[in-house]
């Protein structure tokens, strides 16, 4: 369930020889708003999803049996109250692949080339309702405001822990269902996270994908021979490209490979040039060595060249503190006006 999930499921299973499910709920969120948008009860929606996680599409939408066609689902969350505020990013996309991403607005658009790319275009696509709908800097802003939740919500989760199950509500987060599969031999349906290996014919086969699957007491049984649209298949390799070394060098402390992956990433190609990419890398091995004991012996040299840098240094927190006035002064405003 640990983000980068994809890249941790990945070095667990090549490295570590684990038998190893990625998990994520995109998959059964996305899906509720496609229920609500087209009027129907969650039950009521049938659905297959594939791709790799945070970048999976679902490819065939079927409610109380009626396949729903892109057109459909377009004019549903367009006129949506809601979700054609938040979902700017996803309905773009949407229009243009002919799918729906399983991801948040702001979620996919870290993905993505093309909306981030500058301050102005931002505003263009980002709903300031919460921070999942792509505020800059939401996680960090979402994350400061938690630092102490275990202070706060660690007991309450002690002692909630001690009720009996029959008096918790089961969710739809997959790992109890799968245990319980595994247990008993009831089948379970879901979307799981695993090595490829043809499942989906036009993803590379060493890549984490993610989607459906059967478990019962044999294990989890992938269904094979998936296509992805054209389009689907060639935005998730750019990202299984970009997993693929960030796990090699991860595993390995190859800081020349690091620097590669983020080179690769299609948002920091979007913005940031491959001397900034660089120097950017050594700036974030140097700043964070004590937890990258992997790349201890590129420290020094990372050091070294920083002190010769010809690159002018971004002042990365000067910006964050921007960020952080602008979301301020939005939110003033957005209040203002209601």
């Amino acid at each position: 369930y640990a983000n980068p999930m994809a890249m941790n499921t990945w070095a667990a299973d090549l490295y570590g020889g684990v038998d190893v499910v990625g998990l994520c709920h995109g998959v059964q969120h996305g899906a509720h708003q496609i229920a609500q948008v087209l009027g129907v009860d969650d039950r009521d929606l049938d659905y297959v999803c594939s791709g790799i996680n945070h970048q999976t599409w679902y490819i065939d939408i079927r409610a109380k049996g009626r396949k729903i066609e892109a057109d459909e689902l377009i004019a549903g969350f367009e006129k949506h109250p809601v979700y054609s505020k938040q979902e700017k990013v996803r309905i773009d996309v949407l229009k243009r692949f002919g799918v729906y991403s399983t991801e948040s607005n702001g979620h996919l658009s870290e993905y993505l080339p093309w909306y981030r790319k500058r301050p102005e275009e931002i505003s263009r696509w980002i709903d300031m309702s919460d921070w999942i709908h792509g505020e800059t800097g939401g996680y960090l802003r979402h994350s400061t405001e938690r630092r102490n939740w275990f202070e706060t919500d660690f007991p309450k989760f002690k002692a909630e822990a001690t009720k009996q199950l029959s008096e918790h509500k089961r969710t739809t987060e997959h790992a109890s269902y799968i245990i319980e599969a595994r247990e008993t031999g009831r089948t379970y349906r879901g979307h799981f996270n695993r090595r490829n290996n043809g499942i989906i014919r036009n993803l590379p086969a060493d890549a984490i994908i993610e989607s459906p699957g059967f478990v019962d007491r044999f294990g989890i049984n992938m269904v094979e021979g998936i296509e992805l649209p054209i389009a689907c298949a060639a935005t998730c390799s750019v990202s299984i490209s970009v997993q693929r070394m960030s796990v090699e060098a991860a595993m390995t402390g190859n800081i020349d490979m690091l620097k590669l992956a983020v080179l690769h990433d299609p948002l920091v190609g979007a913005i940031c040039t491959p001397d900034e990419v660089w120097q950017m890398v050594d700036e974030m091995v140097v700043a964070q060595a004590q937890w990258l004991p992997q790349y201890a012996d590129a420290v020094p040299a990372a050091k070294q060249r920083l002190a010769k840098a010809t690159v002018k240094t971004r002042d990365w927190a000067g910006a964050a503190r921007k960020v952080v006035r602008s979301v301020e002064e939005l939110r003033e405003m957005k209040g203002a006006h209601h």
